[in-house]
């Protein structure tokens, strides 16, 4: 199960806050059981891009060796 403050990969696009499968966020909530987490998205800049309720299904941990990807956030 992944913990609060662990960085986290979406699996999943997310259109209405912009947000695509391979961006990387934060956990800064764990719901009952690790069924859901509240994941913070940041931009490069530090502003806080987005702040979403996911299901554990839509993120999965960060591997090993893994590199971040910029691109423009394109929000709905």
């Amino acid at each position: 199960m992944v913990q609060e403050h662990e960085r986290v990969v979406l699996t999943t696009d997310v259109l209405d806050y912009g947000l695509m499968d391979g961006d990387v966020g934060t956990v800064v909530h764990v719901y009952p059981d690790g069924k859901a987490y509240e994941v913070e998205f940041v931009a490069l800049n530090g502003e806080t891009a987005a702040v979403v309720t996911l299901k554990a299904s839509q993120v999965r941990p960060v591997e090993r060796l893994e590199i971040t990807h910029a691109r423009q956030l394109v929000t709905a």
